[in-house]
């Protein structure tokens, strides 16, 4: 089970979905779909985010609002990085993750770590402008991935242990 969000409206019609602790990460690892975007804190723990893009969206039509409420989601749920001013939040395509049996539970890696690079890396500042109940992006509600994800199961990848 996992929580999810949807998006503020100045963001967009979009859902986003992150684990709190490391086996509800791995249900995201291995039940996303082709259409998700993973969010993290860059070198620190956090939580892991997934932000579910319309059809026919790529990961260049994602607005900055909308980067915004992720970056904030995973910065929020970082023990490290929520204490930190200045922190990156990394985010690629869910398809270039990377799962080996060697890895510890809720643990990833990349299959192109290029796409990681430029772009796909943002600062993102502490807003203490901000009135703290605009922070929140939505209702806290459970669902569990494993059963919305299945009639969608043949675009899951059939053998999520990769060995490279």
């Amino acid at each position: 089970m996992v929580y999810y969000f949807k998006a503020r409206p100045a963001a967009g019609d979009y859902v986003i979905y992150m684990g709190l602790d490391k086996h509800e990460n791995e249900d995201l690892i291995k039940y996303g779909l082709p259409e998700d975007i993973w969010f993290h804190v860059d070198k620190l723990s956090s939580a892991h985010v997934y932000l579910r893009l319309n059809k026919g969206q790529t990961i260049d039509s994602i607005t900055s609002e909308l980067l915004e409420d992720c970056a904030q989601l995973v910065k929020a749920n970082s023990i490290q990085g929520n204490k930190l001013n200045n922190i990156d939040v990394v985010y690629t395509p869910w398809l270039n993750l990377k799962k080996t049996p060697a890895m510890d539970v809720g643990q990833v890696g990349f299959q192109n770590p290029r796409l990681l690079s430029g772009k796909y890396i943002m600062q993102l500042r502490e807003q203490k402008e901000r009135p703290k109940s605009e922070k929140r992006i939505g209702v806290w509600s459970w669902i569990e991935l494993r059963k919305k994800n299945k009639p969608r199961s043949g675009v899951i990848k059939a053998s999520w242990f990769l060995t490279k």
